[in-house]
């Protein structure tokens, strides 16, 4: 049988983790299509894609499976919808408001490994109203697939990471800037850098100013080519810790919101250059707790998330879900759904859709 697939996304940083998925859809010889909810966020596809340019196409495509990596998936599309996520939990708020949050609008969770899929199977339980599966991230199968080239650069090569909050985001921290400026200026290391894209474009600015021999600031989302280049990693709060740490590199974080074993905080400004040194020795005691945490976190290296999380959407739309309840009324955010997407229709599907089983 051949199946419809819709990727749904809002921002460009959701890309990365579509393309894998449509590559490997493709391979299998299904149809994909995307549908982006900003029109701002098509700008960014550089290679083309099949695009979708509105919600009377999107209706009409009638996908069978919605791979979404929002947070939320209008529920008056027909086909399953599968949580695929945008990033690894950060820890940058409170349990309920953060990674694990239920929103009454999927109908499976394909989760990164068994950290992730302990805490989905225990709502799956509490509210029986989707399953989840454990399938790996999308995002990091170029991670595993790049190859391997001879160095750039002759100087260690720092990657410079930041989130978009403001609290906790090192892109708004002048003392942070300017000690960055000193460090750079004393030639010891090469530093590759990008921001999220939803931070200011006068505080990108900023940073594009540094540009030099020693500084290069990225305007991309595709992170996985400069995780490959890059040495270790200089952050704040943010789920690229942990794509980053994938490699088995160290991170030195700055004003972390959650420090955990598994990677370098600083509090302290002048600490900085003295914790960019030692995280270049790769320090044994770090390495152990980064191999802890990929086997929590992520577990898979063979690049072939992609793989399983559309095997496991094939499997779950035949399967029986009569164990399952019916959705939430979610009336306010349902609202908030057709506001946003300027489509207004009384149609809802509060049930998750089953295929039936193709004969052989």
């Amino acid at each position: 049988m051949r199946y419809r697939f819709l990727i749904y996304i809002t921002y460009p940083y959701s890309i990365p983790i579509g393309l894998p998925l449509q590559k490997e859809i493709e391979a299998q010889g299904h149809q994909v299509y995307w549908f982006c909810e900003l029109e701002e966020t098509k700008s960014y596809f550089k290679d083309r894609v099949p695009l979708l340019n509105n919600i009377e196409e999107t209706l009409a495509y009638d996908p069978h499976i919605i791979l979404t990596a929002t947070d939320s998936v209008p529920d008056f599309y027909k086909g399953l919808k599968v949580q695929v996520f945008h990033g690894f939990p950060a820890n940058k708020r409170s349990f309920k408001k953060d990674h694990f949050r239920i929103r009454g609008l999927f109908d499976l969770y394909t989760c990164h490994g068994p950290s992730t899929l302990q805490v989905f199977k225990e709502q799956a339980e509490k509210y029986k109203t989707f399953d989840a599966v454990e399938t790996g991230w999308s995002k990091i199968d170029p991670l595993f697939r790049q190859e391997s080239k001879k160095r750039t650069y002759e100087k260690p090569v720092v990657m410079l990471a930041s989130t978009f909050t403001k609290r906790l985001s090192l892109a708004y921290d002048n003392d942070f800037f300017q000690e960055l400026k000193k460090i750079i200026e004393k030639k010891k290391y090469q530093f590759i850098a990008v921001l999220h894209p939803k931070i200011e474009e006068e505080v990108k600015d900023r940073f594009k100013a540094l540009n030099g021999d020693f500084f290069q600031y990225y305007d991309t989302t595709d992170l996985n080519p400069l995780f490959a280049k890059a040495d270790i990693m200089l952050s704040d709060t943010t789920s690229a810790i942990s794509e980053f740490v994938m490699q088995k590199k160290v991170v030195v974080t700055y004003k972390n919101n959650r420090p955990e074993p598994h990677f370098m905080n600083i509090t302290e400004l002048s600490h900085l250059e003295e914790a960019l040194d030692y995280a270049l020795t790769c320090p044994e005691e770090i390495i152990l707790e980064i191999n802890k945490f990929i086997d929590a976190t992520h577990p898979y290296q063979d690049g072939k998330s992609s793989e399983r999380i559309v095997n496991a959407c094939i499997s779950f739309v035949h399967k029986d879900k009569s164990y399952l309840k019916k959705k939430p009324l979610n009336l306010i955010r349902k609202w908030k759904i057709r506001k946003k997407l300027k489509y207004f229709t009384l149609k809802s599907y509060n049930h998750p859709f089953t295929l039936s089983k193709p004969k052989l």
